[in-house]
């Protein structure tokens, strides 16, 4: 359909639903840019397909995560709400993507993720960043993490949660996890992404499938929605999450 710089979007129909998919780029600035633009062409759900690390030893490599919310550890949602204002996912989004996971008979957990602005900064132990560079404060960073129970590491659900609340729009978000962070650099402290992630052909088909029932999930819901009779629990404001 379109192709500009990082972003490429394709639209089709899946199972009598039209979709559309684009390619943000990496981080939360390419995707608030993405987002901006498609939702000046119509867009009102917007999902975050993609891959993750984890904190959490009871989520393995090839598990899907589902996101209800998000730590804002980015830097381009400040640009748009203080960092007191949450980055939580759309309710019917999440649960169509529950829906979606258990009909596929996919592992998948609900949980948090922590979408930050950088991707070799923050492990452990020096050797995940150039020349050995490392911070103290990140010796107990990732174990912080797990402590509070944050599902996974990605870098862009965080801008998406945010920017759909503030314009009044739906968001939700999943990964398929190809690696531990606490665990991927055992004890040298080296991160090699190309030769330690676990990134297979299955996974990604897999996670495709996911998000593209999520949709056909949700449009059923949609459709069941407008349906029903009109009343005040069938009324609500833009930005808020109807029951």
């Amino acid at each position: 359909m379109a192709t500009s710089r990082e972003y490429v979007t394709h639209t089709g129909v899946y199972k009598g639903v039209p979709i559309s998919c684009t390619s943000t780029g990496i981080g939360a600035p390419s995707t608030s840019i993405a987002m901006e633009e498609l939702a000046r062409c119509g867009a009102r759900v917007f999902i975050r397909v993609g891959t993750a690390g984890t904190f959490l030893d009871s989520i393995r490599v090839g598990d899907m995560v589902i996101f209800d919310a998000a730590m804002r550890l980015d830097g381009a949602s400040r640009l748009y709400a203080p960092i007191e204002y949450p980055a939580v996912a759309s309710h019917d989004v999440v649960e169509a993507a529950i829906q979606a996971a258990t009909g596929l008979g996919l592992a998948h957990h609900v949980g948090i993720t922590r979408s930050a602005d950088t991707f070799y900064a923050g492990h452990a132990q020096p050797g995940s960043s150039f020349n050995g560079y490392w911070q103290s404060w990140w010796r107990d960073h990732f174990d912080d993490l797990a402590r509070l129970n944050v599902a996974a590491a990605e870098m862009e659900a965080s801008v998406i949660f945010v920017l759909a609340r503030v314009w009044g729009l739906r968001a939700g978000g999943m990964a398929v996890v190809l690696d531990n962070v606490r665990r991927v650099s055992g004890t040298s402290g080296q991160f090699e992404p190309e030769k330690q992630l676990e990134h297979g052909p299955e996974h990604i088909e897999r996670l495709a499938r996911l998000g593209c029932e999520t949709v056909r999930h949700l449009a059923m819901h949609d459709e069941e929605a407008a349906r029903a009779p009109a009343g005040p629990a069938g009324r609500g404001s833009p930005g808020v999450d109807k029951a």
